[in-house]
């Protein structure tokens, strides 16, 4: 089966049959948990099989498609921890996508593990450079492997009707009997090679596709140049360059020589086209930098983490550096580190006070330098949540500055007192620190002594501005924390403090008044939701010219996450989440920042970077003349949804779809389908639902699927989430997502999506 899917494609190279022969290696995950494990690349090279040495009995499996990278030698704390006992070219770490543990791994020289790391290498090399035809060859593949039960190379038709259940398909016994002798070209009663190609093309044929497709085709069988432009322009919406759109289209997608050499595309090469990237909802534009990235820092949405270390729920959970390396690796911009003395007299990072394990600063610090821009070349900001004494400061400061080099802003860019924040573009390749810092950041560039007391000068300004004896009480506050922070602040760590020096939130007056552009405060997420009630133009105001970070509680023990939006509606721009978290949440956080490269700052609206906007979430009039937008979503069907893990024997979902738009109150809506009994292969919704948005600008648009259950609650199938300004119109394909944000492919919607101007009279 393999040969005939593969052909020439997959060259089986030493490694892989050394790796198909099996390995004995050490599992590692932890100190003393070190067990033998037989480890083996199944016939299909898709798969790697382990079990344990002892028993033989105990499974396990992951697929080469679910790895993201491998790691050589001791990059792993756990390795690390290993060092002194096992050499460093005998180990490596198994990295995989989403949020799953990784698999540490010691050969037992270093000739294995090279075979093991270059020929895991080479397959994911070969998964993540697939074409679209050779990604269908492999699912077909995969199904033919999982269902021939006496991997005998060939399927009965018992072996058939399982394989259907393992698919989500409820099908008809006499009508799956009919395809599978149609496709039994040899009549021998069993399905074999080419054979079981046809039988799953007949599966999966999309009556729903061919139908569009005999729209715009004269004579059903092809779509002809000028007859696939007109469906480009027409139902696609594509007016740029289309003649050569069309030509680059069907060079791409068209599986047959002859057709494509005669400028035609096949119904074959039409749902390629569809299914892919090209034909996803996703604008593919948006996939690259696309925004202006030379506005003040204060101007963009940033992708930010909160206890970044964590691994898990924060009363027990792990630290880890590989927090870090997760969060950067999504284009994560702003990381939080918690910073306590160690008992070594060196800064340790952990939730204080908590059970959660603890990490070296230096290692986060290592860690940092080493990923920091792999994802992005914009700038990382170090949220330091500073616990320390001052002499572990002190240290903080000599191995940030010794591991991080020129990394390191520790000056304003230019050296002079900045009157608005640098932009990302001005910024690339520097870690800013953010914390707090003693006196003005004017005091030191214009080289005045540090004796200088902020105190009488911030007096001396009260007095002048005569303010209300409320706000004279809060500032007092303020007084008694700086005074304090003064005193226990390395003057070290405090040099390093230059775009965002931390300071206490007063009132939106109180920040116009007092603050600089290179101060911002830090918000809880029910202090934030109050002043977004009571004076959220304000806040909008404010966002424009200062940054602000928004956190979550700290009732929160279990990591969980408050919902973004309301915060990005009033333009904050350091909203952070617990990334170790799923939920929608994240998946709300992921859709926003899936635009402009995934670089981890999106440009905001024009109307959130003027500081006297009329702009507020709950009055969206307020930024002028314009007319609502009337998107209209058919929810076509969905194709090869998953089953759901540990879900009953032979049990199949019973899928339905939920649109939901997420932006401004007023904007914020969701509708969903009816639910389709027994089907998750290839269910037909053809329903269609209209949204009125006022603020395409701020809207995130999510699918959910879900499998009805009418006793208890909807089990979760898999979601996608995407600026509604990302969207292509027409007929797209939406491809799922995991709970963890991973891809589920084949998963995917065909939905068709329309946007219109709705006119004033409407109104």
């Amino acid at each position: 089966m393999t040969s005939v899917l593969y052909g020439a494609r997959l060259q089986l190279d030493e490694n892989m049959e050394r790796m198909q022969e099996g390995t004995m290696m050490r599992k590692v995950k932890s100190k003393n948990w070190k067990k033998q494990r037989y480890f083996m690349l199944k016939e299909d090279c898709m798969t790697i099989w382990y079990k344990s040495k002892m028993s033989g009995k105990a499974k396990s499996a992951f697929s080469v498609s679910d790895v993201e990278t491998v790691r050589e030698g001791h990059q792993s704390e756990v390795l690390q921890s290993l060092a002194e006992e096992f050499p460093d070219e005998c180990c490596f770490t198994v990295v995989f996508h989403g949020r799953r543990s990784n698999l540490d791994l010691i050969a037992g020289s270093a000739e294995e593990a090279q075979c093991w790391i270059q020929g895991l290498r080479r397959l994911v090399e070969i998964v993540t450079n697939m074409d679209q035809r050779e990604k269908i060859d492999q699912w077909i593949c995969d199904w033919f492997l999982k269902a021939d039960k006496d991997k005998d190379g060939r399927m009965n038709f018992k072996e058939v009707q399982h394989l259907l259940r393992m698919m989500n398909v409820a099908m008809n016994e006499d009508h799956a009997f009919r395809l599978f002798q149609m496709a039994d070209k040899s009549e021998s009663g069993t399905l074999e090679g080419e054979e079981f190609v046809l039988f799953y093309k007949a599966l999966t044929q999309r009556d729903e596709v061919l139908e569009i497709f005999q729209q715009y085709s004269e004579d059903s069988k092809k779509l002809t140049l000028l007859e696939f432009v007109d469906f480009l322009q027409q139902e696609q919406m594509e007016v740029d360059g289309t003649d050569e759109l069309a030509m680059e289209l069907i060079d791409r997608f068209e599986p047959s020589e002859t057709a494509k050499a005669r400028h035609v595309l096949s119904i074959d090469g039409f749902l390629m086209y569809l299914y892919s990237p090209d034909g996803s909802i996703f604008n593919p534009e948006h996939r690259k930098v696309f925004q202006d990235m030379s506005q003040p820092l204060c101007h963009y949405f940033i992708s930010s983490s909160h206890n970044t270390y964590l691994m898990e729920d924060q009363l027990r959970g792990q630290s880890s550096v590989e927090g870090y390396i997760r969060a950067l690796k999504r284009g994560c911009r702003c990381l939080e580190v918690d910073c306590w003395d160690g008992s070594n007299g060196e800064p340790i990072v952990y939730h204080g006070h908590t059970f959660t394990s603890k990490i070296p600063f230096r290692e986060v610090v290592t860690t940092l330098e080493k990923y920091a821009f792999r994802a992005s070349d914009y700038p990382v900001i170090l949220s330091i949540e500073n616990h320390c004494s001052i002499e572990q400061q002190d240290i903080m400061v000599q191995q940030l500055k010794g591991i991080l080099g020129e990394q390191l802003l520790t000056t304003t860019i230019d050296g002079r007192v900045p009157v608005q924040l640098p932009s990302p573009e001005e910024l690339k390749g520097k870690i800013i620190l953010k914390g707090k810092r003693i006196g003005y950041l004017e005091d030191s560039l214009n080289g005045q002594p540090d004796e200088v007391p902020e105190q009488e000068d911030m007096e001396e300004e009260e007095e002048e501005e005569g303010p209300e004896a409320e706000e004279e009480a809060l500032r007092n506050e303020d007084k008694r924390k700086e005074k304090k922070a003064k005193q226990s602040l390395s003057k070290e760590l405090s040099d390093c403090i230059v775009y965002c020096k931390s300071v206490p939130f007063c009132s939106f007056q109180h920040s116009r008044s007092h603050y600089k552009p290179y101060e911002m405060s830090s918000f809880t997420e029910s202090k934030a939701r109050k002043l977004i009630r009571e004076a959220g133009n304000d806040f909008v105001r404010h966002t424009a010219w200062q940054l602000a970070r928004i956190f979550p509680s700290g009732l929160r023990t279990d990591s969980s996450n408050y919902n973004p939006k309301p915060m990005w509606n009033v333009g904050c721009q350091m909203v952070a989440l617990n990334f170790q978290t799923a939920g929608a949440e994240m998946d709300l956080y992921d859709g926003l920042f899936s635009q402009n490269g995934r670089c981890g700052y999106v440009l905001k609206p024009s109307f959130m970077r003027d500081t006297e906007t009329n702009f507020s979430p709950e009055n969206p009039q307020g930024i002028g003349d314009r007319n609502p937008l009337t998107l209209i979503i058919k929810v076509i069907s969905g194709q090869q949804l998953p089953k759901m893990p540990n879900s009953k024997e032979g049990s199949i979902v019973d899928p339905l779809v939920r649109v939901e738009i997420h932006g401004v109150p007023g904007d914020s809506a969701k509708q969903e389908t009816k639910y389709i009994d027994n089907n998750g292969f290839n269910p037909q919704w053809g329903e269609s639902f209209q949204f009125q948005v006022w603020v395409p600008e701020l809207a995130l648009l999510r699918f959910v699927v879900e499998d009805y259950d009418m006793a208890s609650r909807n089990d979760f199938v898999g979601q996608y989430t995407l600026p509604l300004t990302s969207v292509k119109l027409g007929y797209r394909h939406i491809h799922l997502l995991s709970k963890d944000g991973t891809g589920i492919p084949p998963a995917s919607l065909f939905v068709h999506i329309h946007i219109r101007e709705t006119s004033s009279e409407t109104n």
